[in-house]
């Protein structure tokens, strides 16, 4: 991979095009805070070239192509994604610190699985049928693309989270502007790429990188049919407040503060050893994260030793670095805000390990563990997204479970115990979206999403799809 990247078009109709009032950013190395590409930036004059291309694409070729065939297209998407999946994980690592080891599953080989996924749902999709009226006559209910998508995606998955948007939309049909966010432009391009090589009529799919300004003017254009984002709940409440005033579908997806609940049978060995990928993947920049641990009185002591313990041995380093556990932040900015999280920890909670910055360069946050944290403390409250821990101690089941939901969240949860039938029956007492029980791990063929102030839709499973569909019934005798 050469040393500078130079991105200086948009994709937009088919075509590389350099932005109109010319807008470009600097990507920086999330390991050593050195430039190392550069991308171009999209305005609202771009956005509004982009929307009109998707439009126009709505009534093309695109318009033409059957399930079968978009079926078809969709694999040769996946092909595409998939033998780039070196390249697409390695930039991923670079731009976003996600350590190596994580970013070649997530980076490069779930979107490719992804894209195949809905591609197999997209040959078997029934785009019509007849339903006999008890009072004489039929209804044909007709299934149609939604129109134009707006998909916008965050930095921290910048890979599966744009593919868990853009495949199910052009399974459906859609035509899709997607804007990813300028920390993580360069591997965005990729997708341009591959759309292109599998036969994408253009149009279909435009790649426009830009920041808040030009992401609010996606979502408000008179053109857009859909708003398909991940992100902030900040940022989620503030889309949700315009596509309802425009009466316009989303399926957004926000923030977490998950739980993870440990029971007093709870398997301590088995506990530590998924620990890092249920409560700090992606150096903890993960949405669905467990960073509220609840331990039993009875075992609090071995439970605050076991996450002090594992978390104090994580390896910290070059996230290029198969050996690496914890890789720096994406910015100096969401180190900054971690470090002012961690300054307030220490005034609401028992510091066990962690709580400083490595002296090396880059975007780096010690891992943290925070004990005796009382619920109702901010560190335990927000999102702190980084490598920062909370373990509050509980007296029995049920007061757990007033814990685990007392919450603005509701995204993601795990609990840990030996019997499976307890497991179970603690997560239908939690009130989040998804739940784990001894492990956490998003399945392709499974509704993934939140409630509360963690989100409204699901993405992946065939519940993924049908928000990229309307229902049209023809009554006819």
């Amino acid at each position: 991979m050469p040393e500078h990247l130079e991105r200086p078009a948009l994709y937009i109709d088919g075509a590389w095009v350099a932005p109109v009032k010319g807008g470009s950013a600097d990507i920086v190395e999330a390991a050593t805070g050195e430039v190392f590409g550069a991308s171009a930036l999209a305005d609202t004059d771009d956005i509004d070239l982009a929307v009109a291309a998707a439009r126009r694409a709505l009534t093309g070729p695109w318009a033409g192509f059957g399930p079968a065939e978009r079926a078809g297209v969709l694999e040769a998407f996946a092909a595409g994604l998939t033998a780039r999946r070196k390249e697409i994980a390695t930039l991923v690592s670079r731009e976003n610190g996600m350590p190596i080891s994580l970013s070649q599953v997530v980076s490069g080989i779930a979107p490719g699985f992804i894209t195949g996924y809905y591609a197999r749902l997209a040959a078997g999709m029934v785009a019509e049928d007849v339903r006999p009226s008890p009072t004489g006559g039929e209804t044909l209910v007709v299934r149609q693309p939604v129109g134009v998508v707006a998909a916008i995606t965050p930095w921290n998955y910048p890979q599966p989270l744009a593919v868990m948007k853009l495949a199910p939309a052009l399974a459906a049909g859609c035509t899709v502007v997607l804007k990813p966010p300028p920390e993580t432009a360069l591997d965005a391009f990729v997708f341009a790429e591959v759309a292109a090589e599998a036969g994408l009529p253009p149009g279909v799919l435009n790649v426009v990188p830009g920041g808040r300004e030009a992401g609010a003017h996606l979502v408000e254009h008179p053109g857009v049919d859909k708003v398909a984002f991940t992100g902030s709940t900040g940022a989620g409440r503030a889309i949700g407040e315009t596509t309802g005033r425009l009466l316009r579908p989303a399926t957004l997806e926000l923030g977490g503060k998950s739980v993870s609940l440990v029971a007093d049978d709870a398997d301590l060995d088995l506990f530590a050893a998924r620990l890092l990928e249920v409560s700090l993947p992606n150096n903890g920049q993960t949405c669905h994260a467990a960073t509220r641990i609840l331990a039993p009185r009875s075992r609090y002591d071995e439970v605050v030793a076991a996450v002090t313990d594992t978390v104090a041995a994580l390896r910290v380093g070059d996230p290029l670095d198969r050996e690496t556990q914890v890789g720096p932040l994406v910015s100096a900015a969401q180190q900054q805000r971690v470090l002012e999280y961690v300054a307030l920890g220490r005034s609401e909670a028992r510091l066990t390990t962690g709580g400083g910055r490595p002296d090396r360069p880059g975007w780096f946050v010690e891992p943290t563990v925070f004990a005796d944290v009382d619920n109702r403390a901010r560190i335990a409250q927000e999102e702190i997204f980084g490598p920062v821990l909370c373990v509050t101690p509980y007296d029995d089941e049920d007061q757990a479970i007033a814990i685990a939901n007392d919450s603005d969240f509701g995204l993601g949860g795990v609990v840990w115990t030996s019997d499976a039938d307890r497991g179970l029956a603690l997560a239908r007492r939690i009130e989040s979206g998804t739940v784990g029980v001894n492990h956490y791990e998003l399945h392709v063929n499974a509704p993934f999403g939140g409630i509360k102030a963690s989100g409204v839709g699901r993405e992946l499973g065939p519940e993924g799809l049908e928000p990229y569909l309307v229902t049209k019934s023809i009554y006819r005798r």
